[in-house]
């Protein structure tokens, strides 16, 4: 069978840090090959090993360098972090030309402890169905979900020692790779002056945050978890473009149609570089609605507690949506998600959110979880030895036992196969 013969994968940029190193050094291990693109310093310092090779020129000149390259080194399997990044987007594009199978990487569709790992694409380029009989469907020949597992070790000092590593290396060897252009709509060095500003004022936030929080006891309110600007999730699989334009659309429909003994709490991305007053924003436009004492913005609190207690949740397209759904919450989606399927999150508008909240159907939601886990999470975190070492190991096991059972690890009904999430809202 061919897929049961050895692979050649490559790896273009991962996440910050040694994950994608330490994979190729497992795929090794197990007889295929490992190769890596690097196309800045953060690249080439993330992956020491053997295998590399630097791309130094323009991106006009990209894509005949990576079809020269994947057929010259007879590429089978392509990994990489995301795919809608320039760069990876276009040698998505190119690798399906040729055949190759390409497998994206993400941050888990459901956190915390997973790791998306999925065949074609994820997020809004993903070839999951919205429709909820496939998943009751499929769920059936598999197991339930194990009881709670104990939760990966993760630390956000170890998030910031590879985000600073990467970040220092890209920009300390930038005369080596002159034509290179970051994803990221700000620079290293100035979302590194938002973090020193933030960190600086953590303190105070946690403060006001924790004042605010008093503030909501007895009252009854809604969560609007922030997501980043620099978010391809809102910025090409959204409606907006922009937070900032969602912010100002949320509160538009709260002022109009919410009850007015209900308040909004507006919670600010934990990972956010503070580049963007979130909260003189969220303000100014709470009071353009006449809302401004109806709208609490939180920037420093536990987004799990903050849901909890809540009677629902807005969102763009957050995995927050799926920390919501794991506790029964009623979830309205503005954008592309995943589990966007109807009878799990709310399917009306938003302005009939407010007055009428629909809880998900949680069976459907339990059978949606288990499809999920088994066709596109592995199990493990990017932010401790322990959890790295679970995600070689699971993704060691999903790339070469789908070659070797000769099978995708998706594979769809025909009636629903068409139907992608990038297709609307």
């Amino acid at each position: 069978m061919a897929d049961a013969q050895l692979k050649t994968f490559l790896f273009l940029q991962g996440p910050h840090g040694p994950y994608f190193s330490m994979l190729g050094d497992a795929l090794r291990g197990h007889g295929h090959e490992a190769l890596r693109i690097n196309i800045n310093g953060g690249d080439k310092v993330d992956w020491p090993g053997p295998g590399a090779t630097d791309y130094r020129g323009t991106f006009r000149g990209w894509p005949l360098f990576f079809d020269d390259f994947i057929v010259n080194h007879g590429v089978t399997d392509l990994i990489l972090f995301g795919d809608c990044r320039p760069y990876h987007a276009s040698a998505h594009k190119m690798a399906r030309l040729r055949g190759i199978r390409v497998h994206v990487v993400e941050e888990g569709y459901i956190r915390p402890d997973f790791l998306t790992l999925q065949k074609d694409g994820v997020n809004g380029n993903s070839t999951l169905p919205l429709d909820p009989q496939w998943y009751r469907d499929l769920a059936r020949g598999l197991l339930p979900e194990e009881g709670k597992n104990n939760p990966i070790p993760s630390t956000f000092r170890r998030r910031a020692q590879h985000t600073m590593r990467n970040g220092l290396s890209g920009a300390l060897m930038r005369p080596f790779f002159p034509f290179y252009r970051t994803h990221r709509p700000h620079s290293f060095a100035l979302e590194s002056v938002g973090w020193f500003n933030k960190l600086l004022w953590r303190q105070a936030d946690r403060r006001k945050a924790a004042d605010k929080w008093e503030e909501l006891r007895g009252r009854s309110y809604f969560t609007l978890p922030l997501q980043l600007n620099s978010d391809y999730q809102i910025r090409i699989h959204s409606p907006f473009g922009d937070m900032r334009a969602a912010l100002r659309f949320v509160l538009k429909s709260f002022a109009r149609y919410a009850p007015e003994e209900v308040a909004l709490v507006v919670k600010r991305h934990p990972l956010d570089p503070g580049l963007v007053g979130w909260e003189r924003l969220t303000r100014k436009l709470a009071k353009q609605y006449g809302v401004a004492d109806r709208v609490i913005y939180l920037a420093d609190w536990d987004i799990a507690k903050v849901v909890q207690q809540s009677m629902g949740v807005v969102t763009v397209n957050s995995t927050v949506g799926t920390l919501a759904l794991n506790t029964g919450k009623p979830v309205v989606v503005l954008g592309h998600a995943v589990y966007k399927v109807p009878g799990i999150v709310h399917e009306g508008t938003l302005d009939e959110f407010w007055r009428q909240p629909k809880a998900p159907d949680m069976e459907l939601y339990s059978a949606f979880r288990r499809v999920l886990i088994d066709r596109c999470l592995i199990r493990g975190g990017l932010l401790s030895d322990e959890g790295l070492r679970m995600l070689v190991d699971n993704a060691v096991d999903r790339l070469i036992g789908d070659q070797q059972a000769g099978v995708s690890p998706l594979v769809y009904l025909p009636h629903v196969q068409e139907r992608r999430i990038g297709g609307g809202v």
